[in-house]
């Protein structure tokens, strides 16, 4: 049995037309069901699919960045397995192209979890991850218009994907350029565990929004918290969205569970996502009536 969930983000506008995130999203889940078909585990499959969500430059992550108040690039990634509960991070780095693999190396070769400014960068580069040669032709500032562009507060714009592969393991990496407008050095919750990814045996969650309401509530590992104390996915999900949104908060998450269940609350106006179920059954959503 596998399955998956991912997400390009919960600042969607219904006056926006996302067809192609649409067509991009349900790409993005065919190939990583050939993945899974063919045996990938869940945070190969969970690498990819966020580079695939990076590249594309239709979202608020990698490609889709803007900058922040002093002109530049900072972005944020994190990857966690929830079969070892290992995890790695990346916060406001610089100049190179896919975030979620410097997250990734991080987790594969160091003993830490998160590096961030400078010091992730002299990382990536001794990775040889692939740096940005020209940031003004690369990046494309996906997002334009939505509900995380100013002149709106803690704005926001994020990717991520939940994954559970055929032996039962879990894996959730989430990747952001952070809220339009950010001051420079901001960090969200993206690039911190249990706030923006979480995966352990039970659940895995990745989550899009205003990142300093969903830090300030564990956002990703109180979901599984609360499924290891007998709620289910759907419930746990949803009350976490909904202390959320009591604090004044906005945005969604995504999660997938060790029996394949889906959810993916928001109270923002939509949130575009996708998802594989365990049948087989492929979907794509951005707004619900």
């Amino acid at each position: 049995m596998t399955a998956l969930i991912l997400h390009g983000g919960a600042g969607a506008r219904r006056e926006r037309n996302y067809d192609a995130e649409v067509v991009h999203m349900r790409q993005v889940v065919d190939a990583m069901k050939a993945r899974l078909d063919a045996g990938d585990s869940a945070v190969d499959v969970a690498t990819a699919a966020v580079v695939m969500l990076e590249d594309s430059g239709l979202y608020v992550a990698g490609k889709g960045a803007s900058p922040n108040l002093a002109g530049a690039y900072e972005l944020d990634a994190s990857i966690m397995d929830g079969s070892t509960k290992r995890a790695g991070a990346v916060a406001a780095l610089q100049g190179f192209r896919n975030p979620v693999v410097a997250a990734r190396a991080v987790m594969d070769h160091t003993p830490h979890v998160m590096l961030v400014g400078e010091g992730a960068a002299l990382f990536a580069h001794d990775q040889g991850l692939e740096p940005i040669a020209d940031e003004a032709a690369w990046f494309t500032g996906a997002g334009q218009g939505e509900d995380n562009h100013p002149p709106g507060t803690l704005s926001h714009g994020t990717v991520g994907v939940c994954v559970l592969d055929a032996q039962g393991r879990l894996a959730a990496a989430t990747s952001t350029a952070g809220v339009f407008g950010k001051m420079p050095g901001r960090v969200g919750d993206t690039p911190i565990p249990a706030a923006g990814t979480w995966a352990d045996g039970r659940a895995a969650t990745s989550c899009t929004g205003q990142g300093e309401y969903f830090i300030r509530v564990a956002a990703a590992a109180q979901v599984a918290w609360r499924v290891a104390a007998g709620q289910t996915l759907a419930q746990a999900t949803q009350a976490v969205i909904d202390e959320i949104g009591q604090m004044g908060g906005d945005g969604g998450m995504i999660a997938l569970d060790a029996a394949g269940n889906i959810a993916a609350p928001f109270n923002s106006q939509g949130m575009k996502h996708a998802w594989l179920t365990p049948a087989g059954e492929i979907g794509v959503e951005v707004f619900r009536d």
